[in-house]
């Protein structure tokens, strides 16, 4: 029998208000066509396989930016219905497949020429689903779920391979380093397995929840915690390098470009660190009102951007924490932005998908889908692909 709007819509307040609770310390052992056309240069450093999105960011230094620019207009190319199904996860694009978790418990992986389902992992319990993102790496599929549990699946069939044990919620999305994958759980660890036979290579613990992906640039993990500190971690020994103190809590994942490393926080502050001083060179504060961040920020060369809970997507200034545009929607932004050419694109509580000019914030395409959007676009094959609280998930592209 099916459940009703109202129990799903309770449920999924539930589970909000859950997340959005004070972090709790484990112990460590533990829409319409249309627009301008978009400036075509190239904002992207970090190149992705192929112009595939395959982790939560897109890349290892989860910068949000893709290898290229959408097209000028954009069509609403197909979408999936998952009846009662509720997204809050960010797909990854590999070989034009895209997979995506619900909190009901299953994994797809869509065809991104049509939309059709190629196949679906359950996780056995209905209502034991994923939040965090999947991550592709050599014909595997990894991710982890909010009972704790890691799984690694074949790409092509979702076969399980192995499976990893935490000890509490997993909302953090996996990462690569070498032959391991890492990924972090709100039993305060940070665990490095090996990708191919889940053994546990090294662990490393905080003193409070992890919820943010771990971020890597060069041989350095960087995790944003809810114990109020952003640790700097040595990937080849497990152990700590520095740590450099926030204002408080927070969910979001860091953004690397060159030295400097962005993250917001619960208290409405966002942050620009020198990772190799461990030191903090700026901070944003969004004012009175201190709404929390909860969007990971995209990072290009000229921008820093990201989402907050005071209905806006701010646009920083890297070098010197200024804002430089901010572009007001009709709900909370929670959903982290993703730069592709010269354009912002990010989903809101609104229900709407946005598309914004990175010269002056300007909006040049707007699509009204109806819920509210918690997850990330993933930008790949010329495609933009985003899932709502509703079930649905929808491709974007020129026809």
């Amino acid at each position: 029998m099916k459940r009703s709007v109202l129990v799903r819509r309770a449920l999924l307040l539930a589970f909000i208000l859950l997340l959005a609770c004070a972090c709790v310390r484990y112990p460590a052992s533990v829409a319409e066509d249309g627009g301008k056309p978009a400036p075509t240069s190239a904002v992207s450093e970090t190149q992705k396989t192929n112009g595939d999105w395959p982790l939560f960011r897109g890349d290892p230094q989860m910068t949000g930016v893709a290898d290229s620019p959408l097209p000028n207009h954009l069509s609403l190319l197909w979408s999936f219905k998952v009846e009662d199904g509720i997204f809050e996860s960010t797909p990854a694009i590999v070989d034009g497949v895209a997979y995506i978790g619900d909190l009901d418990g299953k994994l797809y992986a869509l065809d991104m020429s049509t939309g059709e389902k190629k196949w679906e992992f359950f996780t056995g319990e209905k209502f034991v689903g994923f939040n965090s993102a999947p991550a592709v790496r050599d014909g595997l599929l990894y991710i982890g779920d909010i009972d704790g549990k890691f799984y690694c699946l074949t790409a092509a069939e979702g076969k399980p391979v192995w499976g990893f044990e935490t000890e509490a919620e997993i909302n953090s999305s996996p990462n690569f380093y070498k032959d391991t994958v890492l990924i972090g759980s709100q039993d305060a660890t940070l665990y490095c397995l090996n990708a191919k036979s889940g053994e546990l290579v090294w662990k490393f613990a905080i003193d409070d929840q992890i919820r943010c992906s771990p971020t890597i640039a060069e041989n350095r993990c960087f995790l944003a915690g809810c114990d109020g500190r952003l640790h700097i971690v040595d990937l080849d020994k497990g152990e700590k390098v520095a740590d450099v103190p926030m204002d408080g809590p927070t969910g979001v994942t860091p953004a690397v470009r060159g030295d400097r490393v962005f993250f917001g926080t619960e208290n409405g502050t966002f942050f620009a660190a020198d990772w190799k001083k461990a030191e903090i060179i700026w901070k944003w504060e969004e004012g009175p009102s201190g709404q929390g961040i909860r969007s990971s920020p995209a990072a290009t060369e000229k921008l820093v951007l990201f989402g907050g809970r005071d209905k806006r997507l701010h646009a920083l200034d890297p070098a010197t924490g200024d804002e430089t545009w901010s572009f007001l929607t009709r709900g909370k932004v929670d959903s982290s932005p993703v730069v592709a050419g010269g354009r912002v694109y990010f989903g809101s509580a609104d229900g709407r998908v946005y598309g914004v000019e990175l010269a002056g914030g300007d909006k040049v395409w707007e699509y009204e889908a109806g819920g509210h959007f918690v997850g990330a676009p993933a930008v790949a094959e010329g495609k933009l692909v985003i899932a709502s609280d509703d079930g649905v998930v929808y491709c974007f592209g020129e026809k």
